[in-house]
């Protein structure tokens, strides 16, 4: 991402942040109208999913001139979603969904740059997700010293 892009994602979250428990339920309305078949991977307290959604993003938003650091943790909730079933093809549908509540939320206050900026970050972030599973240390770690030929 260039630093513009990430200067326009943090603006404009600063902008949807005070309506953040209704850009969270939007989020999820959108969601479960792109894809039903998602609805059933959420079991519990919707409204505490919607915090701990926007609570990501936020952390997200705040940390994208440093997202090497947060790679980590990025990674983990990547392999966190691999274990509730969640598929590659989910990701392209988050991103329509994320995309979709910005523009409901912030309406005339999201330029065109603004969207791209804010697909550019959500693509950043999806790769990594997507890419934790699959990621393999190598098999020297895992074995033990070997004596050639012995």
């Amino acid at each position: 991402m260039t630093p513009e892009q990430i200067r326009r994602v943090q603006i404009s979250f600063d902008k949807i942040a005070p309506i953040s428990a209704t850009a969270g339920a939007l989020f999820y309305q959108r969601l479960f109208e792109l894809d039903p078949s998602l609805r059933p991977m959420f079991t519990g307290d919707m409204r505490a999913q919607s915090r701990k959604l926007m609570a990501m993003i936020e952390l997200v938003v705040a940390n994208l001139s440093e997202f090497e650091a947060l790679l980590p943790q990025v990674q983990a909730v990547g392999r966190d979603h691999a274990g509730y079933g969640v598929q590659d093809t989910h990701y392209d549908t988050v991103g329509a969904a994320l995309l979709w509540t910005l523009r409901t939320g912030l309406e005339e206050q999201l330029a065109a740059e603004d969207e791209e900026a804010w697909a550019a970050a959500y693509t950043l972030l999806a790769d990594a997700m997507k890419a934790a599973p699959r990621k393999v240390e190598p098999v020297q770690a895992y074995l033990p010293d070997l004596e050639m030929g012995a």
